[in-house]
């Protein structure tokens, strides 16, 4: 698939209709606070929908409460499998790239800044974490599993913005199309799928090629499930590298609220890393894994420990070394990865649950290690702009 200004010009101008139609009719009807109140009672896959729902509600979480037909079950159990092999690496990732790319795109960061509910950049974190966590469970899309309501309630909160920003006039549909839009919603895509597989590949950690095409289906079948248009999203890898080149060549760029987010990231990071010592360590890993030129439109502070990370690859690259050749060292190394993942989404969520509500007003163990080989290491496709 080709991408060009005007395909992608058409996908600024659509939502998502199912959920769009759920909210507003929820807003016409009175009936947001009933819907949220009775969806905390709704966290896991094939729990009985409680008496007194809306009935638009309940239509709609009938209609979305499986996975899209077409899903490769064995490829989302090797994704579940890089997942455990690299999920330390991969909230790294998400953490210090895919979340600063979403500010360089000034009107996300516009959006992001406009909207109560997501000015807490703990908050964000925190669901953005338990979201992935809950994704590559084993049971994710079986009865019992969290992943399941999850995408349902953060597909209708995407709707919900949709609504709130087109009808208090915060938002400049002529000059941005459609509030989190068929394009953007395919950017966030790409930001969490290979960005991240660009940022592993960037700290040097080994991944084979077929892990890393595993683990982009994945957030395929995320997309799928978040309301995108799957006729409009990348297939491939090399599909979606023309893509995010040309997105970010489109709307990349320094904005006031990007360099207030991403502040507020840093400081938000500087709290959970013990003491102050390795604070700088935070904007350093941004400014590695992002680039100078796009640190600085973020304001991203230079520090003495910008030259240090330089070194984290080759250190990764032996302990990945030791992974590989060493069965007990790979358990060793993985169980510590769990941990520090562990660690760190509890560090963020203080020990709670985090619940996805529609805003009234603008305010176990993993498994087993991978037995794929990762001797070699995963080369991204190649730029297109």
């Amino acid at each position: 698939m080709t991408y060009t200004d005007a395909s992608l010009d058409a996908l600024r101008q659509a939502g998502d209709e199912l959920a769009d139609a759920t909210v507003t009719e929820l807003f016409e009807r009175g009936e947001v606070g009933k819907f949220n109140t009775l969806m905390r009672y709704v966290s896991t896959a094939g729990a009985p929908l409680p008496d007194g729902l809306p009935d638009v509600a309940r239509e709609y979480l009938e209609a979305t409460r499986t996975p899209p037909a077409w899903v490769d079950w064995a490829e989302m159990e090797k994704a579940r499998l890089f997942f455990i092999d690299n999920n330390v690496h991969i909230s790294t990732a998400l953490s210090f790239a895919s979340m600063p790319a979403c500010y360089l795109v000034p009107h996300v960061a516009k959006l992001l800044s406009a909207t109560h509910g997501l000015k807490y950049p703990s908050k964000r974190m925190a669901e953005t974490g338990q979201f992935t966590v809950y994704l590559m469970q084993p049971d994710a899309f079986e009865a019992g599993s969290r992943f399941i309501p999850a995408a349902q309630k953060v597909r209708l909160l995407h709707a919900s913005i949709r609504h709130h920003l087109t009808r208090e006039n915060h938002w400049d549909t002529a000059a941005h199309g459609t509030p989190i839009c068929q394009e953007d919603m395919i950017g966030g895509q790409m930001f969490f799928s290979l960005l991240v597989l660009d940022s592993l590949h960037r700290l040097g950690i080994h991944m084979s090629t077929e892990g890393a095409e595993a683990y982009y289906y994945a957030w395929r079948v995320v997309g799928a499930m978040l309301g995108v248009d799957q006729d409009a999203v990348p297939r491939t890898l090399a599909e979606a590298r023309g893509f995010l080149d040309l997105y970010m060549v489109r709307h990349m760029g320094p904005s006031e609220e990007g360099a207030q987010l991403t502040r507020q990231l840093i400081d938000l990071y500087e709290e959970v890393v013990p003491g102050t010592f390795f604070d700088p360590i935070v904007s350093a890993l941004i400014r590695h894994l992002i680039g100078d030129t796009c640190a600085d439109w973020l304001h991203v502070p230079r520090t003495s420990w910008d030259t240090v990370v330089k070194a984290v690859p080759h250190l990764l690259g032996v302990l990945e070394t030791v992974e590989d050749r060493s069965p007990l060292g790979a358990w060793a190394l993985d169980r510590l990865g769990h941990l520090t993942t562990v660690l760190e989404l509890s560090s963020l969520t203080r020990g709670r649950v985090m619940h996805y509500a529609i805003p009234e007003t603008l305010k176990k163990d993993y498994g087993i290690p991978s037995a794929v080989p990762r001797t070699h290491r995963w080369i991204p496709p190649a730029t297109t702009v």
